[in-house]
């Protein structure tokens, strides 16, 4: 698993990745009222918004780490949004994007991840 320093996560099978938001990140949003994922054959470049996630705190867009096609949005968030919350870096995950670089360059492992929350 890797991080942005936006707080984001993604983890490598192949060339399939699955994208969401840190348990930092879920954590400081608050609860989890609405969240919108990303329709398959979206094309995404890393860094674009290809998400929303709502909470009762604020609304944010969730970033792409990765560049490719989106092959899944994870459509049980609709209706359990409170799933980001429950489970951030598991079953809370926003979409699984076909990777056309599978790069991990600039992204941080976990433990630059937990040094970088450290500085904040």
């Amino acid at each position: 698993m890797h991080f942005t320093k936006d707080h984001e996560w993604v983890r490598l099978d192949g060339d399939v990745a699955t994208v969401g938001i840190s348990k930092h990140a879920a954590d400081a949003l608050g609860d989890v009222v609405f969240v919108e994922t990303p329709e398959a054959g979206k094309v995404v470049s890393k860094g674009d918004g290809f998400a929303v996630v709502e909470s009762v705190k604020a609304a944010s867009d969730v970033y792409a780490p990765v560049s490719g096609e989106v092959i899944e949005g994870n459509a049980a968030l609709a209706s359990a949004p409170e799933t980001v919350n429950a489970d951030p870096e598991g079953e809370g995950w926003f979409a699984k994007i076909r990777v056309s670089d599978a790069s991990t360059e600039g992204l941080m492992d976990r433990a630059a991840y937990d040094a970088f929350l450290a500085t904040l």
